[in-house]
This record gives C-alpha cells, structure tokens and sequence, in this order.
C-alpha cells in the first residue's frame, strides 16, 4: 500500500500542486502501476494534466533510463503518422529521400506517451495494436518485420466507448490500451487546489518579473472555487497571470475577479450542424460531388439543344422554350465573356502570320465540325472521353504539320512542352 508521505513525494517531484482525493487517487494508480509492463490508459478533459502522469509512470518504472517520446497524435497529419511512428525506407512515398527511424524503434527500450489517442487514424490503430500485442511493426514501403521492446502509455480527453460505437475507434484497440485506467479529474472536482494553484502560478509570475504578488479576498477566493474552468489548470494559468500584469492593486477583490473571467453561458463558436445525422455527416465532398453531377446534367441538356438546333436548321421558338432552364441568369455572363474575347483578340494576333491565323481558323473549323460530328452520334454513344479527343486533336495536328511539334503545339493553342507530356501520356507513335 502506497502511504500519504510517498504521494506527496511524488508531488513535489513533478511539480503537482492540490491536495483533492480524486487527484491522490489517481497518482496512486499511476505509481502502483509505474513498476509494471502494462499499458496504460489516461482519460481526463483538456489541459488537466494527463502528462505529468505519464512522466511519473516512466520516471518510476524499470524503464526510466530509457528514453522517454511524447507524441499528440492530432497534430500529425493523416498522410504521415505512419511514417513518423514506424518509420519508413527510401522512396517509399514522394519526398521519402531516405530511409526514418520511426518513434517505434527510436524508443526500444523506453516508453511512449501516445496523447490524444482518440485522434488516431483507423489504419494507423491496426499497426498499433500489432505493436502491443507482438511487439512488431513493419516501416512504410517495407516489408520486413522489426521488433521493439516499447512501454505504451496513452490519454484521450474524448469518450472512446462512445467513439467505438461510432465506428471510429477499434474496440479491440480500445481494450488492449485500458488495461490499467487512469482518471484525472477536470479542474472543477478539485475544490481548494483552485487557490492553491491559483497562488502558486502568481507567484511564480511575481518571481519571473520581481513584481509583488498578489492576493485574493476571501469573496473572491470563492468566486474562484465556484467557477467551472473548462479550460482547466490552462485557462486557471492564464488568469492569473493577466490580472498580475494588468492590475494594480496587489488585493483583488471579488468584483475586480468577476472582470476577467468570462461570462454565465457564454460559448465558443462552434460550426453550425443540422440536427439529423444525414445534416452532421454532410461534407463538402459530397457538396462537389452534387455541383458536378449538375453540371453534367446541363452539359446533356446543352448538347441536346445544339443538336436539335443543327437538325432544323437553326433555333426556333419551341426549341428555346423547351430548354428555357439553360438561358436563365446567362446573358450578364455572355456579355462579360464577349468583351474579355474581344479585349483579348489583338494581343492574341499582334504576332501571328496571316497564314498562322489561316491555320488555327482552319483547325478551329475542323474542331467545330468534330463537336457536331460527336453530338450527332450522341444517341448512340452518350460516354464522351476528353482525353480520347484531346489524343485525336494532338493526332490530327501533328499529321497536318508532318509531325513537327512546334507547329502543332502552336495550331493546338499549348506549348511544346505540354505537347511532348501529352504525347507520352498518350502513347502516341510518330
């Protein structure tokens, strides 16, 4: 049994200030814990001090001259963890210019603190529970199996149940972690360490800046006990160093607190979500996906238009009527495009050769005719593929110009370089 006098030894070690059972308990857990080679799992809100608990843990374990890596798996961006946990060999991705030791074989030996768990990729929890269960991983781009010897102590300030059922953790994952769990309470559940805190962080400021610290009231020493902190021992910190810098009197009072803390009620923004399940999983994939498919919808309804109109010999009044929906909201649009055309139009042919715009008029000619051509067969055939009559343009202007690129990148309107990639990318024999 682990008595008062080595809890609080452990306090003054790493620097714990409070003196709440809930908090006793949990250093309790984490020593008892710390001589074993079990995972262990921390949970608490944000900025409560799920780290120092993982410092004590390692500090006290078998494990201590090993070397201790803490990690917040949310500021590592999807694409990349599994390379910065496991490592990875040369060339395996683009900007791979040689082979990383991962965090993984980096600590064999030593312990890992994995914070912010909950925010673990799905793909990246597999590799993990295979670390924890054999010791093994693989780097990315490899396929050779390494061992490691590495402690995992993880946090999460979310609620991984409830995450599991959401399909967006593993529960065979979350069950191998939460072999021993440990609880820190939030800020709120703590009573007078409030003040304790509270003094400890003004004085500290007082001894940085050789100010006078100051004090609270005993009204005000109330307020502050009452007051829910949802940032934690964070926002805590970060009051009591405003009001050392900002006020003047070295006695606040309770008003003088009541100024810089926030108000009853008063929120964060939050992003705006609708209240069904289909509204909060709506993203703006799907939004582009849904402009795309309008987008298609009126391109058929537009080459049905041209069609129709190429059949009768022109646009009739039927025809307008029946297809109103595509002239709506167009004319402010077709006017800007005309003066843009027209304003470019000198520039455009300042340098160009009489026969040079023949060329180019002859070949936008041959492309209109193709449009028409491929419109007229759009009953048969309605899957046009851009890069099949891209492939067919490059094709018919490098058979004009006998195969001389620079001509032909000119006729097509792109460089000479575009040209050689597009010819590549086509496989195009000349």
């Amino acid at each position: 049994m682990i008595s008062e006098s080595e809890i609080l030894s452990v306090k003054q070690r790493f620097g714990i200030i409070g003196n709440s059972p809930l908090l006793n308990h949990a250093i309790q857990v984490a020593m008892q814990a710390s001589p074993t080679e079990m995972t262990v799992l921390i949970t608490g809100e944000s900025g409560s001090g799920k780290e120092s608990f993982s410092k004590i843990i390692h500090t006290l374990s078998t494990r201590k001259h090993g070397k201790f890596i803490a990690i917040n798996c949310g500021a590592i961006p999807e694409g990349t963890i599994d390379s910065e946990l496991f490592g990875h060999e040369k060339g395996s991705f683009t900007g791979a210019y040689e082979a990383r030791k991962g965090y993984f074989e980096v600590t064999d030996g030593g312990s890992i603190f994995l914070d912010e768990i909950g925010e673990m990729p799905l793909g990246t929890q597999a590799r993990l529970l295979r670390v924890l269960e054999n010791g093994e991983f693989i780097k990315v781009g490899s396929s050779k199996v390494l061992k490691t010897d590495v402690r995992v102590i993880a946090a999460t300030n979310v609620n991984l149940l409830k995450a599991v059922e959401k399909g967006k953790f593993r529960e065979d994952l979350y069950y191998r972690l939460n072999t021993v769990p440990i609880f820190v309470p939030p800020l709120r559940q703590r009573g007078e360490d409030i003040v304790l805190l509270f003094r400890k962080f003004t004085t500290d400021f007082s001894d940085k800046y050789h100010v006078k610290p100051i004090m609270l009231s005993e009204d005000a020493k109330s307020l502050l006990v009452k007051f829910p902190f949802p940032g934690n021992i964070r926002q805590l910190k970060n009051l009591a160093e405003q009001i050392s810098l900002l006020e003047n009197e070295r006695e606040v009072s309770v008003d003088t607190l009541a100024r810089y803390l926030p108000k009853e009620g008063s929120t964060l923004p939050v992003t705006y979500r609708g209240s069904t399940e289909a509204q909060a999983d709506f993203s703006e994939r799907e939004i582009l996906y849904k402009v795309l498919f309008d987008m298609k919808k009126d391109m058929t309804e537009l080459k049905k238009l041209v069609l129709e109109s190429y059949q009768s010999g022109g646009l009739n009044s039927s025809i307008m009527k029946k297809h109103q929906n595509l002239f709506e909201d167009m004319e402010s649009s077709v006017k800007y495009e005309e003066e843009k055309v027209s304003s470019n139009l000198p520039l455009v042919l300042e340098n160009k050769s009489e026969k040079e715009i023949q060329d180019r008029s002859s070949l936008s000619r041959e492309y209109e005719n193709q449009i028409i051509e491929d419109i007229t067969h759009e009953e048969d055939d309605n899957s046009l593929s851009i890069e099949k009559k891209e492939k067919e343009l490059i094709l018919r202007a490098l058979k004009k110009h006998h195969n001389k690129r620079k001509y032909a990148a000119m006729d097509l309107g792109i460089s000479e370089r575009t040209l050689y990639r597009k010819i590549k990318q086509y496989d195009i024999q000349e």
